[in-house]
């Protein structure tokens, strides 16, 4: 039996159906991606299956004791004197019916990933950032039967998002709403899109989903567009003179109604944004130099030496962890902060657009059309003038929102509004501090083909890998202490580039570079049997780590959820014993290293 079944689901708010006679069917070992436009339904849908929202009609039914964790995109910690004791409250009945061992472990489990996150576990809610709320509710996640996660990359940094995919490949099954393309073609086993009320099935990852889904809207044209020809031309014969009104067959007229109530019904795909990028006037070769520059908030320094050139026509990405000076090292770069040391030269005629990740430059007050353009109805931009409503309505906010206050968009709205404005003005030095945070796939395939075309200068501060690939031809990363290297390339270029991070006491090695870097081997303080057992561990280890890579290949396949509920069972199960044998082999492998050495 399925974990959760839906039937002829309909949910409204408003006029505009969210789910329309909608059917989905989660099976246990599935890992869903659910993905849609921003205001089509998705997190109702979440709580829906999660049990937190009701259907206006049609059945959702859940298997008997089903346990269910949410994670909103904008969670809400329980008052409590510190993230570990606000957990343990939201974690409740569920620790409550656990036995003492399994209470234990769960406890564990939360300080753990804490930890993991970043987080300090002693440090008041109250007084968490939004990305904190979401990392600290990403740690409650206690292995349910079904975990549902919206958005959970949001305000992650890399390291965050690729503690998210491990969690989400050791859960028996999951329903992820994640905009990063990345994330679900290394984690999921079936795309669910909702679109225009309906929810359709992909089998396997993004990429498998995005070539039928190409297929299908050039299908779906043209049957659109026969059906329309077909149905003008019944509308022209029905209106035909007197002559023809007396010998027409009435059954040609009842299917004509017919015609007329299937194109009523008939939703449209709705709109495509507008983006138009004018770099304006050319800046001067150089935009910005910065020679010996360094920068600390107390005793952290952010930026420590650092000597960069940035040229015109550079497309620049800045990648680092959560709190690593980002957003500080941008600032540096357009000369609006002052180094400790070390000096900064721009170049000239700059003209700068800046997308703040904090959306401050939005005045929730304001209406949309007073944001664009202030006390006018018109609004003069690089591709000619137009009126404040027609450019709002490309970027898909109809004529009826633009007295509305910015106050009442969601996250995604309030990205395409602040592109908007900034898109109105020419310039040549564009600055994007997360700006893909919120905006659906198809929003962000349509900036990313605006900024391949884009002559002028980008920054770009994001943790979207497939964005980083796809629109940058370099990136800055931050690698500790506030050092900065440069790299050519995207995110996947830097990974092949990047150095291999220094041993620790304390880190395990990985099973290739156990292969590749055995330690030294003396016999002195091994025995005879121990010396054997080092010899033969890279080997282990290297068999298990071809079967772990083997296995999750099979498991993320697109014809998987067909194999049945026991095979998915035994194979988690697998999945699991492999985690687990690889650790303590590698641990062993370090252990008698360093005795050996």
């Amino acid at each position: 039996m399925p974990l959760v079944t839906l039937q002829d689901a309909e949910l409204a708010f408003g006029h505009v159906p969210l789910l329309d006679r909608a059917a989905l069917a989660v099976d246990d070992g599935e890992r869903i991606g659910l993905i849609g436009r921003n205001g089509t339904g998705k997190s109702s849908l979440l709580a829906i299956i999660a049990g937190a929202l009701d259907l206006d009609d049609g059945m959702c039914t859940r298997r008997d004791g089903l346990r269910t964790v949410l994670v909103e995109q904008e969670p809400v910690l329980p008052a409590a004197a510190s993230l570990r004791e606000s957990l343990l409250l939201r974690a409740g009945s569920a620790l409550s019916a656990a036995d003492d061992r399994e209470r234990w472990r769960r406890e564990a489990r939360i300080v753990e990933f804490l930890h993991r996150f970043g987080l300090d576990e002693g440090a008041a809610p109250d007084a968490a950032s939004g990305g904190e709320r979401k990392r600290a509710a990403l740690a409650f996640a206690l292995t349910p039967d079904l975990l549902l996660l919206d958005e959970p990359t949001n305000h992650l940094d890399l390291d965050g998002i690729e503690l998210v995919e491990d969690l989400v490949r050791r859960q028996p099954a999951s329903v992820v709403v994640t905009h990063d393309r990345t994330f679900l073609d290394r984690v999921v086993t079936r795309i669910v899109e909702l679109d225009r009320g309906l929810l359709r099935s992909y089998p396997g990852n993004f990429g498998a989903y995005a070539a039928r889904k190409t297929d299908e809207l050039a299908t779906e044209a043209v049957v659109n567009r026969k059906f329309d020809t077909f149905w003008k031309q019944e509308e022209a014969w029905i209106r035909k003179g007197v002559e023809a009104r007396r010998t027409r067959d009435e059954g040609r007229v009842r299917r004509l109604e017919v015609l007329r109530r299937e194109r009523a019904a008939r939703r449209e795909r709705l709109g495509t944004v507008t983006f138009a990028l004018d770099a304006g006037q050319r800046s001067g070769k150089l935009v910005a130099e910065l020679a010996g520059v360094t920068k600390a908030w107390g005793d952290n320094v952010v930026v420590r030496d650092l000597d960069l050139t940035v040229l015109r026509g550079d497309r620049l990405g800045i990648m680092g962890r959560n709190g690593a000076g980002k957003t500080t090292l941008l600032k540096l770069i357009l000369g609006t902060l002052t180094p400790d040391r070390g000096s900064v030269r721009l170049g000239s005629k700059l003209r700068i657009a800046y997308f703040d990740q904090m959306r401050a430059q939005l005045d929730p007050a304001r209406t949309l059309a007073d944001t664009i353009s202030p006390g006018g109805e018109w609004i003069d931009t690089g591709t000619g003038r137009k009126h404040v409503l027609s450019y709002l309505s490309e970027f898909l906010f109809p004529p009826a929102r633009a007295q509305a206050p910015v106050a009442t968009l969601s996250g995604g709205e309030r990205n395409r509004l602040l592109l908007a404005r900034l898109f109105a003005q020419p310039a040549n030095l564009l600055v994007l501090d997360e700006p893909t945070n919120d905006l659906d796939i198809e929003s962000l395939e349509l900036l990313e083909a605006t900024l391949q075309t884009y002559a002028g200068t980008l920054l770009l501060v994001s943790h979207d890998r497939t964005f980083l690939d796809n629109v940058v031809t370099q990136t800055i990363v931050a690698e500790g202490d506030g050092r900065w290297q440069e790299y050519a390339g995207g995110y996947s270029d830097w990974l092949v580039q990047r150095r291999p991070p220094p041993r620790s006491a304390t880190a395990a090695p990985t099973p290739e570079r156990a292969t590749a870097a055995r330690p030294a081997r003396t016999s002195a303080k091994l025995s005879y049997k121990e010396q054997r057992e080092l010899d033969v561990l890279p080997a282990e280890l290297a068999a298990l780590e071809a079967e772990q890579e083997a296995l999750h290949a099979r498991m993320s396949g697109p014809d998987y959820h067909r194999e049945g509920h026991a095979a998915m069972q035994r194979d988690a199960q697998r999945a699991a014993d492999l985690e687990h044998l690889l650790t303590a082999k590698l641990a062993r492998w370090v252990e008698l290293g360093e005795r050996g050495g």
